[in-house]
């Protein structure tokens, strides 16, 4: 049995819960759930990120205190994470006395190693609101290639990282001020000097995702280190440095502590020892991360680790951003979803679901495209899935039979698959845990298509035979509820209800269950409703009252000649990179029956093509082929949008089919 801490990112108190923060905590709760079924012994902590000049400003613009802030943003925090069924075993602050204590003794550590000095730092001041400017706070130009509308640490374009004084034309966030220059003493880690051992560590197999680790080295590590500014002059929201009390702890220095304190925390009410778990090598620690904040994870942390003698990560998870429909979250377009919004109008499994379904091991960004989330969630889950249950469950009234019937091999050719799911949750790639799941699901109904149990209940000298169908399908809808239990707890809460077993632990996929009473069967999850959903953005929608119609109409057309134009329904077969082309994807649409189209299509900036396999889309199928140095090109598919990422693909609603036309 392996003994896990794990940890996601401290969200910051100075804002809501959004859909975007959610990918991480939905996907460190899958893979802890996971864990926990495998019978390893887990524990999932965080706390919020209380700290910083940004809890300063929110709560003098609230008039209330720092804390009455931070504590009435960690109730908050706290009922959004259980609306989505995300369960921590410690959830804790970093403004406790148990991060002090903690920091005051990494601190000394490091003072003892010989690590620190002081140094005269200049910064920009914001003398309106009479606050030096913490990099969040600073906006303008990059100084390395020059992209705009960039904040005050690092840039979006190209990942440099640099200070707010060497930006260009930098403006304060809080006031659209330009800020002044000032200087005050701050106190400096020496990393430089855990170089070799930063640079071993990061090459070491396992610890880091390879991309992560080559980005290190290309960006970092293949130059000497700079001193890490770890103080803050006053005024500032945070714990005082004790050997330089006119100084405060920089956030990022308390802020990882804080996985430790919220530890301590769970430790003492649990009678457990502390030490077992931050410095003992019989813990494995794995932290959940997003890409943003790589650089303070894997190279600051280590190094605070390494010089205080606790425990190292074992792995550091990393993930890509949330983008919405191809495009950055926005407030105009209602993509901002905060997550109690989203509660208000759609079910939480339907988010765990199709996060599930689109998170690999890799850092790629996610897009949750909802045209498509919309057909996922319905025909995964409800068509395929929970459809199963209800198609067996209302006619097994006399129970599962007391010996398993003869299925053709489906139950063990699915607990067979239990051993490619468990690998792929273990390396965080669900999307193939989801895939392997379908494909056993698929199997299921297949079986009961064929044997009918609704035809079987109509002849009661068929009862037997009836008993027997819907024992096999029960059990095979009981062992995708066990393998989708990370991702969908509640309807595993359910399966367990209705056949009278909780599911517990990843051995009840490898056994059927036999000769036991069968529940009244109860809905499971119900589909996705548009109205829902468009209810939820409309909500989410800031209205910009300068914006117009972007793109002036085109000309009037006679109803003849926009009758000339066949417009169809298209399921995309096939979809693959041109190597060569900056804009294109090749794609393989079916339009009913045989008939197939090749089309060129200008949106590889706006989807990834193994997004877009199965998809349905809207295909102008009369237009005249055209020869393109990458192939001949027998159509178009319909999107909206200014091209680039501002792409977004036209679907048909659902029960269309390809070869429909759209008139």
């Amino acid at each position: 049995m392996r003994q896990l801490l794990v940890t996601s990112a401290l969200p910051y108190a100075n804002g809501h819960i959004h859909i975007g923060h959610l990918v991480e905590y939905i996907q460190t709760d899958i893979w802890v759930r996971f864990q926990k079924l495998q019978g390893n012994r887990c524990i999932y902590i965080c706390a919020d990120d209380t700290h910083g000049t940004a809890i300063m400003i929110r709560a003098r613009e609230e008039s209330i205190g720092e804390e009455e802030l931070i504590t009435k943003m960690q109730r908050s925090h706290i009922e959004d994470f259980a609306g989505f069924d995300i369960e921590f075993d410690n959830y804790g602050s970093t403004h406790c006395s148990e991060n002090r204590e903690l920091c005051e003794e990494i601190w000394n550590s490091i003072r003892e190693a010989g690590l620190v000095s002081q140094q005269e730092v200049t910064q920009l001041y914001d003398a309106e609101a009479d606050t030096f400017l913490a990099d969040r706070f600073v906006k303008g130009t990059c100084p390395k290639c020059a992209a705009e509308d960039q904040y005050g640490d690092s840039c979006d374009r190209c990942g440099a990282h640099y200070s707010p004084v060497e930006m260009v034309n930098p403006l304060s966030t809080l006031t659209n001020t330009t800020p002044e220059v000032r200087s005050a003493d701050h106190l400096f880690i020496n990393i430089e000097r855990l170089h070799g051992f930063l640079d071993e560590w990061t090459r070491s197999e396992g610890h880091l995702q390879p991309e992560v680790a080559n980005y290190l080295h290309g960006h970092f590590l293949h130059e000497p280190l700079r001193d890490w500014d770890v103080s803050r002059p006053a005024p500032y929201f945070g714990f005082n440095i004790p050997d330089s009390p006119d100084n405060y702890w920089y956030v990022w220095f308390d802020a990882p502590i804080g996985y430790m304190a919220s530890t301590r925390q769970w430790c003492d009410r649990q009678g457990e020892d502390f030490n077992d778990w931050w410095a003992g090598e019989q813990t494995e620690i794995h932290h959940f991360i997003g890409k943003d904040i790589t650089y303070f994870h894997t190279l600051f942390w280590p190094a605070m680790l390494k010089t205080s003698r606790y425990q190292l990560p074992t792995k550091i998870h990393i993930h890509g951003f949330l983008t919405v429909d191809g495009a950055k979250m926005s407030k105009t377009k209602g993509t901002f979803v905060c997550a109690s919004t989203y509660l208000k109008h759609l079910d939480p499994a339907y988010l765990r679901y199709y996060y599930a379904s689109k998170l690999t091991s890799r850092v790629d960004d996610l897009d949750l495209n909802l045209g498509e989330f919309v057909t996922r969630v319905n025909s995964d889950m409800v068509g395929n899935v929970v459809n199963l249950a209800s198609r067996a469950a209302k006619f097994a009234t006399v129970g599962l039979s007391e010996k398993y019937p003869d299925d053709g091999g489906l139950f063990r050719q699915a607990a067979q698959d239990g051993r490619e799911i468990a690998q792929a949750y273990e390396s965080c790639d669900y999307a193939r845990a989801i895939r392997t799941i379908l494909a056993a699901a698929d199997r299921a109904n297949r079986f009961v298509e064929h044997h009918a149990p609704w035809k079987l209940h109509k002849d009661p000298e068929k009862t037997a035979q009836l008993q027997d169908v819907c024992t096999v399908a029960l059990n095979l809808f009981r062992q995708l509820a066990v393998y989708l239990s990370p991702v969908l707890p509640r309807l595993a809460q359910q399966t367990g209800e209705l056949l009278g077993e909780p599911i517990e632990r990843w051995e009840q996929s490898q056994q059927p269950l036999l000769d036991t009473p069968v529940g009244k069967f109860k809905h499971m999850m119900q589909r996705v409703d548009r109205k829902h959903l468009e209810a939820m953005i409309a909500e989410s929608t800031e209205h910009d009252a300068t914006a117009g119609t972007a793109v002036p109409l085109a000309e009037t057309c006679s109803f003849d000649d926009f009758m000339k134009v066949d417009l169809r329904v298209a399921r995309v077969a096939a979809a693959e990179d041109v190597a060569d082309a900056k804009k294109l994807l090749k794609l393989t649409l079916n339009l009913g029956g045989d008939e197939q189209r090749t089309v060129f299509a200008g949106i590889k900036e706006a989807y990834r093509p193994e997004d877009l396999v199965g998809r349905l889309v809207v295909c102008v199928a009369n237009l005249a082929p055209r020869r393109m140095k990458f192939g001949l090109s027998e159509g178009m598919i319909v999107a909206a949008g200014d091209g680039g990422k501002e792409i977004f693909l036209l679907s048909p609603d659902d029960g269309a089919k390809p070869g429909q036309r759209v008139h």
